[in-house]
């Protein structure tokens, strides 16, 4: 372990935690600011009043309650999908990903997947292909080897890649995935809240619909502000995961509070679609302050806004004079990112003001 250790810190990438209190924090996910809004929380206590701290159990234990049941019938009408299905963590609905393919399948998984994704994929029976990041030709190219060989096929991708912040292009996936007869997983853990004139995601900014070979995933941690996740799809899925998906079924549910503050938030979204086009705007605003002080920016478009800064010890250094400014921005670093491929990750987030704004700025000018 020591070693192990030292080798970290030798090429700059150990990692220590970090206490956010005290810090202006611009690498928080928290994208709508819907974390500590009012109405969500007065939702939250009501049903911790109620429901008490914990569920008890997990869902096919004793679980399982109104809390749940509603947060999934407001989270699949917000998807436009017609079942949904809860689970504890977006980590955790990534690994049912092992459950929905047998040894006889294939998966088709984008190089620039989430860990999560890459894990599920490690755990199931299936074959695995890498397909260049966003590479659609590269794509098709493995489908039009591989697919003959294969009794069912998974193509992988999230919808915004959460370190870099660009957008997979859904019609093409969806395109790909009925010529050659494929299921299509797509997480939208960075999508959801964000994408789409109403938030509801990368099918909404496409103009596309949900068909029956699809199957969406995302959080309730990022701009809903909550913690947990959902997979969302057809009866038959969801009545599948119930009964097949061990991270679901071994897992204690989440607590009552938390599903009643994300259905609250989830309703705010509806209610304030302005909120979204407001995010834009602000990640727009952001990025193009960032640009006027020369620094380069991998991709711009959504919230995460990644500050290229290439060389691992060169983020942690300008990372650690933004914290002695109270400013917290996260250096990412392999094996999150390649190697080289150091960065700072600036989120956008409705929470900032226009003074905080200017002293990251400042801040980021300076260091």
């Amino acid at each position: 372990m020591e070693k192990f250790l030292e080798d970290l810190k030798s090429k700059g990438l150990y990692r220590e935690r970090r206490l956010r209190e005290g810090l202006l924090d611009f690498c928080s996910n928290d994208y709508l600011a819907l974390k500590d809004h009012p109405e969500v929380i007065e939702e939250a206590i009501k049903a911790l009043k109620e429901a008490g701290l914990g569920s008890g159990a997990s869902q096919l234990v004793s679980g399982y309650t109104g809390y749940h049941r509603d947060l999934e019938e407001v989270l699949a009408d917000f998807k436009r999908v017609p079942c949904c299905v809860l689970f504890g963590s977006g980590y955790l609905a990534n690994l049912s990903l092992a459950n929905l393919v047998q040894e006889k399948d294939l998966i088709l998984s984008d190089e620039l997947n989430h860990a999560s994704l890459i894990d599920g994929c490690r755990l199931s029976k299936a074959k695995v292909l890498i397909f260049k990041h966003k590479d659609y030709q590269h794509l098709e190219e493995l489908l039009k080897d591989h697919r003959k060989n294969y009794r069912r096929c998974l193509i992988v991708s999230d919808t915004v890649f959460s370190m870099d912040g660009d957008i997979a292009h859904i019609p093409t996936l969806k395109k790909l995935a009925k010529a050659y007869d494929c299921m299509l997983y797509l997480d939208e853990a960075h999508a959801t809240g964000v994408l789409g004139k109403e938030g509801r995601g990368g099918l909404e900014e496409f103009m596309e619909c949900w068909e029956d070979y699809m199957i969406i995933i995302g959080t309730l941690s990022k701009a809903i502000g909550s913690y947990g996740a959902f997979v969302c799809g057809s009866e038959r899925l969801c009545q599948y995961l119930v009964n097949g998906a061990r991270s679901l079924i071994f897992s204690t549910s989440l607590p009552p509070s938390v599903c009643a503050g994300a259905k609250r938030a989830l309703e705010i979204i509806k209610e304030n679609p302005s909120m979204v086009k407001r995010l834009r705007y602000l990640s727009t605003k952001i990025y193009k302050k960032i640009a006027l002080i020369g620094l380069e920016v991998a991709f711009h478009g959504t919230p995460i806004i990644p500050i290229m800064v290439y060389q691992e010890e060169k983020a942690v250094e300008i990372r650690e004079r933004l914290l002695q400014k109270g400013i917290f921005l996260q250096a990412i670093r392999y094996p999150t990112v390649p190697f080289g491929k150091a960065r700072l990750r600036l989120t956008a987030s409705l929470r900032y003001k226009e003074e905080d704004i200017e002293r990251l700025i400042d801040a980021l000018r300076e260091a």
